[in-house]
């Protein structure tokens, strides 16, 4: 064949892959909002559950009397009467959201109420792109040239590989600069995080919760954190400054943005603990805290908490860390000191560091500047404290996870994530090593709360994407006859190898040796593969691996297939509002029982404005949301007493009952 004959095959290749991968983005977010609009299709443009009817009576007020106001607000129809200053107290990302889109965006168009409902739609959908983004980043060659073991082993060692080193050379380029199996992994981890119930819970058209908008920020603050540390890329750290604002969005949709923070902090400190601390990583990790800390303290309901909270201040620790450790870079290269002379002045700057900070703290610690551990954070390390509140304990989503809520949230990710795990730990850099430190941390925080299940739909999505796209693009590249670099293990070592050995014979003696038995401890495994990629080279190994990859692919089918299906039902059970119910007549006709909000109509049309209505506290916020009167308790559940001495009133006698009311 000649040189043109295969350039036009190739190209044509790519042409074809290109067009899969189109289809597969479009069969995939279709999805997406297919699966999260069942409940508008359904049931119409109706806010579900309790808590969504706070948001909606906020958004409200917003959007009629404005963010001057609203700062200021202090709701005197609920907690009756007591009152609640709501400006002051609450998350306002996702209704400031609302309120931008319908003056700046829809405008008469859209009602602000439908705004509402389709919001977790809307952001669904935006959530399910980036999860694929991050893991096209964490699939990228200049990301995964190393492994967990290698990495290792260099920081024993002191070596700290340059990113050229670290760069895989066992992926295929295709069209457009598009890299292969990076592509592949991005299209199958928006396929899953499209329909996964994990995050489905959360999402679908009128759960106007902050959970909603909070997981789109979230998984944007932690793909641009990632993208921040990109290989290769001179000029990568400035996305830790986009990092720092989409943060910023975080902390003012949700309270989890301490999770956020708190992992991005833990991610910076392994990567120290790795060796791979950089002049990138230093920017990138500044830049994020700095910006993102700035910008978090001008929310009202945060303050000055993640310089005061005891539960956020390991994140700060790490940032004047990070300090110390680049004040250090910088003398021993400007002094040119050994590895010992480095080390010894890395340990007398960090005593003296540490007598600072110790002062600090005996000096400010009396004067209360500390906050305590919060009651809910505190719960999830101290199983018998819980959240401090028996209210709140006694919700089902505040159960601990079991291994059925695994199942029923993730499905077949429970198997495939763990797979993508093993080949990132296989395929490592310091952006891919973000996804090991997500997994392992969502997972004891899921495994604690059920509720937080939803923190590991973006990592098991992405994981298992990568599981997926790897297995794909394998297959594929098997079927038409490509010399896949990324499956060939033995190709991608052998070009590792090449290249230490040549930054090897640039390094002093001392290196020199010890990479030498850095690559003889691989030396067995490397022998291994090698004879695997001989084998697979001759006519018995080509036809196994084409039978391989058919089955890989039929298998891949199936399950994927069965996962869909298994979602979509699950999702007609999520997309019920628990204000509308659906029964059937005995003839199986179908009908909507709307009971509950006729009731609440009632009540706005027949009682007098300044009415007070007394009722269990989990109705409150669809009371004041719905009828618009004055409420005893609410879901905010804050005061103990008050909701005491409601359920008193709800379940003693008539005359004890009709005394505390009158009281």
């Amino acid at each position: 064949m000649s040189k043109s004959t295969g350039s036009s095959s190739d190209y044509l290749i790519s042409l074809v892959w290109l067009g899969a991968v189109v289809y597969g983005l479009g069969i995939f977010l279709s999805n997406a909002y297919a699966i999260r609009l069942q409940a508008i299709e359904e049931f119409g443009t109706v806010i579900h559950e309790f808590d969504p009817y706070f948001n909606w009576r906020a958004t409200q007020y917003l959007y009629e009397n404005g963010a001057k106001k609203f700062f200021t607000w202090f709701d005197h129809k609920v907690w009756y009467p007591l009152g609640r200053p709501v400006g002051s107290t609450i998350y306002p990302g996702m209704q400031f959201t609302a309120v931008y889109l319908k003056n700046y965006v829809f405008g008469d168009s859209m009602s602000l109420n439908d705004i509402c409902c389709y919001i977790p739609v809307w952001f669904g959908v935006l959530a399910t792109i980036i999860v694929g983004f991050i893991a096209y980043e964490a699939s990228l060659p200049v990301n995964t040239g190393g492994s967990i073991f290698g990495v290792l082993l260099s920081a024993l060692c002191g070596q700290y590989a340059d990113d050229k080193s670290m760069a895989s050379s066992g992926s295929a380029s295709r069209i457009f600069g598009l890299s292969s199996p990076a592509v592949e992994s991005a299209v199958f981890a928006m396929g899953f995080m499209a329909v996964v119930p994990a995050h489905l819970m959360r999402s679908v058209g009128g759960g106007y919760d902050n959970e909603s908008v909070a997981v789109t920020a979230m998984t944007l603050t932690f793909y641009l954190w990632m993208r921040s540390l990109r290989s290769q890329d001179q000029y990568g750290y400035l996305f830790g400054f986009l990092a720092g604002v989409a943060y910023f969005y975080m902390v003012a949709a949700w309270g989890g943005y301490i999770f956020v923070l708190n992992l991005i902090g833990a991610h910076a400190a392994s990567l120290v603990l790795l060796g791979r601390f950089s002049t990138r990583v230093y920017l990138s990790y500044t830049l994020f805290y700095v910006v993102g800390t700035s910008l978090a303290i001008q929310v009202p309901v945060v303050g000055w908490a993640p310089l005061k909270s005891l539960e956020q201040l390991a994140p700060c620790a790490v940032f004047f860390g990070y300090q110390i450790l680049q004040y250090c870079e910088i003398v021993r290269k400007k002094k040119k000191m050994s590895r010992k002379e480095a080390w010894k002045f890395r340990i007398q700057v960090a005593v003296v560091s540490l007598m600072i900070a110790a002062l600090l703290i005996v000096a400010i610690t009396p004067k209360t500047y500390f906050g305590p551990i919060s009651s809910r954070v505190r719960g999830l390390f101290v199983p018998h404290t819980k959240t401090g509140n028996p209210l709140v304990d006694s919700v089902a989503e505040h159960q601990a996870a079991s291994n059925q809520a695994y199942w029923q949230y993730l499905h077949i990710l429970c198997y495939l994530a763990p797979v993508g795990l093993a080949m990132v730990l296989f395929r490592f850099g310091d952006s891919a090593s973000f996804l090991v430190v997500y997994s392992l941390t969502a997972y004891f925080f899921s495994h604690k709360m059920v509720r937080l299940v939803l923190l590991t739909a973006p990592i098991a999505s992405a994981l298992g994407g990568i599981a997926v796209g790897r297995f794909v693009a394998w297959s594929v590249s098997s079927l038409i006859g490509e010399n896949d670099g990324n499956a060939d293990l033995t190709t991608e070592k052998k070009n590792d190898d090449v290249k230490q050995t040549k930054s090897n014979g640039k390094s002093k003696k001392k290196k020199e040796k010890k990479s030498t038995s850095s690559k003889d401890s691989f030396a067995g495994v490397t022998a291994i593969c090698g004879g695997f990629a001989e084998a697979s080279k001759s006519t018995e190994g080509k036809i196994i691996k084409t039978v391989t990859a058919i089955v890989m692919l039929g298998s891949l089918y199936m399950q994927g297939n069965a996962f869909k299906d298994y979602s979509w039902q699950l999702s007609a059970s999520l997309s019920n509002p628990s204000i509308m119910l659906k029964g059937q007549l005995r003839d199986g006709t179908v009908i909507k029982v709307d009971d509950y909000r006729e009731a609440y109509w009632w009540l706005r049309d027949n009682t007098p404005d300044n009415a007070r209505v007394m009722a269990w506290w989990d109705y409150g916020y669809q009371i004041t949301g719905i009828a618009n009167r004055t409420t005893i308790a609410d879901g905010n559940t804050w005061n103990h007493e008050h909701i005491a001495l409601l359920g008193k009133a709800l379940t003693g006698s008539v005359e004890e009952g009709y005394s505390i009311a009158r009281h």
